[in-house]
């Protein structure tokens, strides 16, 4: 028996700091979503006695190397940005959301962005789109919003009008529909559009200080997306467009390049910030929290078999290591369990040891033990059960994360509801950041969008009506504009 034991580990390596006592808010309160470690021990023990993607099917993937560049080391322990030059590989995998695993690149849709890093603490997976915000801010939402990207239930077919009839009653999407229909909506590939973290996370550093913090993935290649026409064109002649773009870039030696940025907002400046600093469907100005440079990221290799590598990835914001962890972003804590839940559900219990998945570069030390496809030593004749007397792994309160001050009564609370949270920044996106062309492509795409036969409805104008009193409260000039696009010019739905 040896005299120091192992440290207990996450199936991903991840140290776990108190294996005794769940996390809770507050000495006598409930248990909180993010609590992954009890997540993870309970998921894989009801499963101890595997489909394609609901979401993001259609994707593709590489292997790369993230490199340092700045000293971030005030801000969180985290050992991968531990040292300016520290290397650290990573897995990655583009996808669109709403299509089906043959589905075009070319759609318009939001892109998954989702980074797999093989720190020495374990894997960290960074899982975002391309895009800094989202259409929901309470995951409550999320299934019924997904649904209306989907297939009608009737008739197979994608008629728009479900989109629209949603999103007319959901107005906290706004943002997120106006950056989907701007060209960022459809970016020629990969190599050419930005990845978010677009949850607000954390990060905490030795001295045991929280910092929120924002991730930005900017591309290196420039920005280059295909106008709507473009576009559909692309999807008649070549649908893997994207895919073929970025894997003959990797084989000719042309390894795209990302820079890692960071916002960074002090614990307590959260508490009184203009707009909700958890609230997915919002950004943070640049010009309040500027970006902080923290790395480069290369891809450099092409996977060998696309089921072994990409289609068996998983990802999940639940793969934290120590310096970096959660906010009480609702949606970021409804992932934290739905995302590894939907990994075991589809590729099985022991998903983790497919070796896309595995750590590489961190001993793991857990309990679990059998399940489907078990393909390890099944940790031998080693106990099962923790705390023992026979040298298992045990708990290292060293890396505990500092703990997150909680005030208020359980309750189903709803965000602030009024047209400055609803408009705000969707009018500062039409004003501010789209030029003349930009607004003229937001508005053709809307307008196409809205119409029939891309509406397949026999009467879309309830719909159509109800959508332009949002984007009159945008700006009066968007809109005017989309009305006079869809015939709904005499139609007074201006704000009233």
């Amino acid at each position: 028996m040896s005299d120091k034991p192992e440290r207990l580990t996450t199936a991903f390596g991840n140290p776990v700091p108190d294996n005794q006592n769940s996390l809770t808010a507050g000495p006598r309160g409930p248990v909180l979503m993010q609590d992954f470690h009890l997540i993870e021990k309970m998921a894989h023990f009801n499963r101890e006695r595997v489909p394609e993607r609901v979401v993001h099917a259609k994707g593709y993937g590489g292997y790369g190397t993230f490199r340092v560049t700045q000293d971030i080391s005030r801000y969180t322990r985290a050992n991968l940005f531990g040292a300016i030059g520290k290397e650290t590989p990573f897995f990655a995998r583009f996808s669109t959301v709403g299509g089906e695993s043959g589905s075009a690149d070319t759609a318009r849709d939001p892109r998954g962005f989702a980074l797999k890093f093989f720190t020495e603490e374990g894997n960290w997976d960074l899982v975002g789109n391309n895009t800094p915000a989202f259409f929901i801010r309470d995951p409550l939402k999320f299934s019924d919003f997904i649904r209306t990207q989907k297939r009608d239930p009737g008739t197979h077919l994608k008629p728009h009008w479900r989109r629209w009839d949603y999103w007319s009653l959901s107005p906290e999407a706004i943002h997120q529909v106006m950056i989907l229909y701007s060209d960022r909506g459809t970016p020629v590939s990969a190599r050419y559009m930005n990845g978010y973290g677009s949850h607000t996370y954390s990060f905490w550093n030795n001295n045991g200080e929280r910092f929120w913090v924002k991730f930005h993935v900017k591309t290196q290649q420039g920005i280059r997306n295909f106008t709507d026409s473009e576009a559909a064109k692309m999807t008649g002649e070549d649908p893997d467009f994207s895919t073929r773009d970025v894997i003959e870039a990797v084989n000719r030696g042309e390894f795209p390049t990302w820079k890692l940025s960071v916002q960074v907002m002090p614990e307590a400046e959260a508490d009184n910030y203009k707009w909700h600093p958890f609230d997915l469907t919002k950004v943070w100005p640049h010009g309040d929290y500027p970006l902080i440079e923290v790395g480069i990221l290369e891809l450099n290799r092409n996977p060998e078999n696309y089921f072994a590598e990409v289609e068996q990835a998983a990802f999940e914001p639940s793969n934290v290591v120590p310096g970096i962890g959660f906010s009480p972003d609702k949606v970021l804590q409804n992932r934290v369990l739905s995302y590894p839940d939907a990994h075991r559900y589809r590729l099985g219990v022991n998903y983790q040891q497919v070796p896309v998945n595995q750590a590489k570069h961190a001993p793991v030390h857990d309990y679990h033990r059998d399940g489907t496809l078990r393909v390890d030593a099944n940790g031998g004749g080693s106990v099962d059960y923790e705390p023992n007397s026979f040298g298992g792994p045990v708990q290292d309160p060293s890396v505990q994360e500092p703990p997150l001050r909680i005030d208020g009564n359980a309750a189903r609370y709803a965000y602030k509801c009024d047209d400055e949270d609803y408009y705000g920044q969707p009018r500062a996106l039409w004003e501010k950041a789209l030029d003349d062309v930009g607004r003229q492509h937001l508005v053709e795409n809307i307008v196409g969008s809205m119409t029939n036969p891309a509406m397949g409805i026999d009467d879309p104008r309830p719909i159509q009506e109800r959508m332009l009193r949002h984007w009159y409260k945008v700006h009066p000039d968007f809109g005017a504009a989309v009305a006079r696009g869809i015939g709904l010019e005499d139609v007074k739905v201006a704000a009233e």
